[in-house]
């Protein structure tokens, strides 16, 4: 395989892998459209926990956790317009 056959394989790679976090991202829309906040802010709240603790424990990079951080802030967002636009 040449290097450039790698980057293709890895560009490849990186797509499907956002596909499916905007799959994730849709289907969860979805979930906490169907339920009360009481039912999915508690699994929410643990999931965004539970990465950050994981991140913590593998001792990243200030970067890296600061990514995570973003990322959750950007779901909660998404999940907050999404609730408010169902009212």
């Amino acid at each position: 395989m040449s290097d450039s056959n790698a980057r293709e394989h890895l560009d490849a790679k990186h797509e499907r892998n956002r596909e499916q976090r905007i799959e994730g991202i849709k289907r969860w829309v979805e979930y906490i459209k169907s339920e009360p906040p009481e039912t999915w802010g508690p699994q929410q709240n643990a999931v965004v926990n539970d990465q950050l603790d994981a991140a913590q424990s593998v001792q990243t990079s200030a970067d890296h956790q600061q990514h995570v951080e973003d990322v959750a802030a950007e779901i909660l967002e998404v999940s907050d317009e999404s609730n408010a636009d169902s009212k």
